[in-house]
């Protein structure tokens, strides 16, 4: 499996309390190979059930894979930013985050009252991320139906959190 491989020539550098890898798959360093894309986003599809109106991503790491999945199951993408929109004709919810690379707020667009939504990322950590946008996928008035995510790291506690603080298994 590439992304095996991926992970094996990773760097591990300190990021914040926390170590983390830099590689290809995360960070695009090297540049992102179409084949190891391809190789997660088939997993991805293969374990969710996509019975949903949209997929929610955050707009770092998780946008590249989101993406392929959103068109390999023909499902709407709602991709939540890091600054504001400000448009008042769209239903933004901004939340707070505070994730191992990030503290501050978040803002989803796209998401509508009674949308099922299922979360894509690449990975999760401590979990913040993940409770952010689940935060503001209900705020908007959706219903978080699965959360999938290709890499745990395991020493961080993030799905054991996300499921205490919200409810919802990763």
């Amino acid at each position: 499996m590439l992304l095996q491989d991926v992970y094996k020539a990773a760097k591990v550098v300190k990021s914040g309390n926390h170590f983390t890898t830099v590689n290809e798959f995360t960070d695009q360093l090297p540049a992102l190979r179409p084949k190891v894309l391809w190789e997660a986003s088939l997993e991805v599809v293969k374990i969710g059930s996509f019975n949903v109106d949209k997929i929610v991503t955050e707009e770092d790491k998780g946008a590249p894979l989101a993406t392929l999945v959103s068109v390999m199951t023909n499902t709407p993408l709602a991709i939540a930013r890091w600054y504001p929109y400000s448009l008042g004709t769209h239903n933004e919810v901004r939340v707070k985050i505070d994730s191992e690379y990030f503290r501050g707020d978040l803002y989803l667009n796209g998401v509508l009252p009674g949308d099922k939504v299922a979360i894509i990322d690449d990975t999760i950590s401590t979990g913040g991320a993940l409770i952010a946008l689940i935060k503001a996928i209900r705020d908007a008035g959706g219903n978080v139906s699965e959360v999938i995510c290709v890499v745990e790291k395991v020493g961080n506690h993030g799905v054991e959190r996300v499921l205490k603080e919200t409810g919802v298994l990763v």
